[in-house]
Formats: structure tokens, sequence, C-alpha cells
């Protein structure tokens, strides 16, 4: 494993301290102050997302065995089954990457051998689809659970969702043990604290293939993700317009479609946000036949400094797409009170309907508590 230069420009977006130095204030302090700046990131993301998802986790388990929530248990399972995803995504990656900053960013003290990369590279791609096709997945069920009602109480089971979720993961979990088969590769990442899949091995078929199937694979969730919403969003609005004659049971059907469409919006611009800048980004490099380890070596001319631009770009992406796994928890569950009242207010003015009635059909998560506690 090749060396990196120690102390570059992190995800922080901190200067390097070797940099520094050059600069006339050389002194050690200078790659002290580097690594212990830089370390905080990853140790807060590390922090923030535990207590999150586990939040989350607990929440979930509580309205699961609630009465009142057998009729979105399906729902449930699936963001029970993020959570589970982030969080163990999070303790598997999160320590290595704080090891090898506390090791001044030298890799191969923490991984002489290379099998710690790889590794790290595998988890990145399992928590890294894993999520984007749940949340796909949650998309279609409501999807399904609003414009075919029917045929999703006669056929969506709490089985058949287990069965789905299983499936996604032992995919995924496939998909990513091609590279330990052969076909693709994961590499040391610049700076040089992480590990993932390469992007500019132009005389390595399996890699581009590899490559590019990850980055199309999340781009197809993703839009599967946006046009089921839409088309739910779409389903809601009309069925609004039309409910004078709702009936009783219809009415807690709305209740509980409102809910949960609440939280696929805010799921859907989470991950819109936080995932295609690096999709995008790595089919550009895949295409432009360049990676990150291009990024070792950097000189004054202008050529280099748009490569260090692209760079950071890059570790610009990552960080967006890491934060995910915070950001899901609070949009599902954490934050849903907030977003209930507010999108109440906007489908009122949007479509005619009564305030008060909105306010009695959302379930606000201060009134879940209280009921699966009681």
């Amino acid at each position: 494993m090749s060396r990196w230069p120690q102390c570059q420009s992190g995800p922080n977006g901190t200067e390097p301290g070797a940099m520094r130095q050059q600069r006339g204030n050389g002194t050690g302090r200078a790659a002290e102050g580097c690594g212990a700046v830089s370390v905080a990131f990853p140790l807060t993301m590390m922090i923030t997302g535990i207590v999150g998802n586990a939040m989350a986790m607990l929440l979930v388990s509580r309205s699961y065995r609630a009465k009142e929530s057998r009729r979105k248990r399906s729902f449930l399972l699936c963001i029970g089954s993020l959570a589970r995803t982030h969080l163990l995504g999070q303790l598997l990656t999160s320590p290595i990457v704080i090891s090898v900053y506390l090791s001044d960013r030298a890799w191969e003290v923490v991984d002489p051998s290379g099998h710690l990369c790889t590794f790290f590279g595998f988890s990145m791609t399992v928590f890294g689809l894993c999520p984007l096709f749940i949340a796909s997945a949650m998309a279609v069920e409501r999807t399904l659970a609003i414009r075919a009602p029917h045929w999703y109480a006669s056929h969506m089971k709490t089985r058949v969702t287990k069965m789905v979720l299983l499936g996604i993961w032992l995919a995924v979990f496939a998909f990513a043990l091609l590279p330990i088969a052969g076909l693709g590769q994961y590499r040391l990442q610049w700076p040089g604290t992480w590990c993932f899949i390469s992007t500019g091995d132009s005389h390595l078929t399996g890699s581009l293939v590899f490559a590019s199937t990850f980055a199309i694979l999340g781009l197809l969730s993703l839009v599967v993700t946006v046009v089921c919403n839409l088309a739910t969003i779409e389903a809601l609005v009309s069925r609004c317009r039309t409910k004078a004659t709702a009936s009783r049971s219809s009415k807690q059907w709305g209740r509980i479609a409102m809910e949960t469409l609440i939280q696929l919006l805010g799921i859907m611009c989470v991950l819109s946000a936080c995932w295609s800048p690096l999709l995008v980004t790595m089919l550009k490099m895949i295409f432009s036949h360049t990676s990150l380890e291009h990024c070792k070596q950097f000189s004054g001319d202008t050529q280099s400094s748009e490569l260090h631009r692209e760079c950071n770009f890059f570790l610009t992406a990552v960080r967006l797409a890491s934060l995910n796994q915070i950001l899901d928890p609070w949009v599902y569950l954490l934050l849903r009170k907030i977003l209930l009242q507010k999108f109440c207010q906007a489908a009122s003015a949007v479509s005619k309907c009564s305030n008060n009635e909105w306010k009695e059909r959302s379930i606000t998560l201060s009134e879940e508590i209280r009921r699966t506690t009681a």
C-alpha cells in the first residue's frame, strides 16, 4: 500500500500542517494542530449518528408494539431497518477513521496488511447502497398503500416486508463482495484516511464496471424514490379534494398515510441532497478516467490547482453522503411533529382542506409516545 502525504487537506477542509510549516511557521505544533482539528469531524459525526439512530430505534420499537400502529407496521419495519443500518455503519467505520487520524493519518500504521482497507471499502458500499434501497422500498410501499389500498391491505403483510428487507441486505452484501472476488477494487483514497471503490483504473474493466454499477444503482434508487413520492402526493391531493363522504375508517387511513408521506418527503430531499453529488461525481470520474489517486501530489500549476479543487469537491460529496446517516432519523421520527404541523398548513392552503381536520388527522410524536408508554 502506497504512502500518502500526512496531514493533507482533511475532510473538514483544514489547511495541511506541513504546508503551514513551509510558510514559515515551522513548528511541530502545526502538524499536531492539523490532526487534532481533523479528528473532531469524524468523532462528532459518530456521536451524533449513534445517538440519533439509537433514539429512532427506541421510538420505532415503542410504536411497533402499540395497537394503534398495526396498519403501519410495514412502514415502521422499514424505518427500524434503516436506523439499524445507519447505526451499524457508524459503529463499523467511524472508529477506523478516528484511529487513522490519531495515527497522524498514516493508514499503514493502523492497517499494515491492507485487509482493513478492503473491509472499510466493503462497509462503505454496503452501508451506502442499503439505505438508498430501503428508502426506495419505503416509497414504493407508501405508493401502494395510498394508490391501491385494497390490494395493499390483502397482500402487504409484515412477513412480506421482512422478506423484502432481507432481500435488499443480501443483494447489497453480495454486490459488495465482488471486489473481493476479483471484480472491482477497494483502494485507499485521498487524503489517506478512508477506503472506497476505485474509479480511475481504466486498464481494469472490472473496476470500471463495478464502480459504474454502484453509481448507477444509487441514482436509480433516487429516481424510484422521487417518482413514487410524487405519485403518492398526487394521489393524496386528489383524495383530499373528493373526500366529502369519507367514512371514519377512511379518515383513519388518510391520517396514517399523511403521517408517513411527510416523512417520505423529508427523506426524499435529504437523500437527493446527500447522495446526488457523490454519485454524479463518481460517474464523471469514471468516464474521465480519473480518481483520487491523482490527488497524492500537487504542484503550483493551473492543472494541478484544478485537480486539487476536484479532489476537495469529491471529499465534500463524501461528507454529504455521510451526513445522511445522521439526518435520516431526525427527518423520519425526531422532527416529525414540526414537519407535520408545517405540512398540514401548506396542504390546507393548496387543497382547501380544513385546518382543524388536518390537525385531527396528524399524529404527533409526543402523542404517540404517551400512547405507547401508557
